[in-house]
């Protein structure tokens, strides 16, 4: 049976419910129930997306695949760091 208030620490009683139907711990329906009725949090919106790889200057690149620690970057191409890359 449904509570209809959990307290003032579940800022969103419908979510918290709906997750813990769904099988979420009740922390976790705590969590994002609270971060959904928070105007300054947007949980169920991506993040940022970088441009493809393509778009991106051998240089770029290149600081990329250092930041990965890629061996052989020094000699590669930019179709061969993008390639790279990816399979990393």
């Amino acid at each position: 049976m449904a509570t209809s208030n959990h307290g003032s620490s579940v800022k969103d009683d419908d979510t918290y419910e709906a997750l813990r139907e769904d099988g979420a711990s009740k922390q976790k329906a705590a969590r994002i129930a609270n971060a959904q009725a928070n105007d300054s949090q947007k949980p169920s919106v991506k993040g940022g997306k970088a441009p493809p790889y393509e778009e991106w200057t051998r240089d770029e690149l290149y600081a990329r695949a250092q930041e990965l620690g890629i061996d052989g970057r020094s000699g590669m191409t930019k179709g061969e760091l993008i390639e790279a890359l990816r399979s990393n």
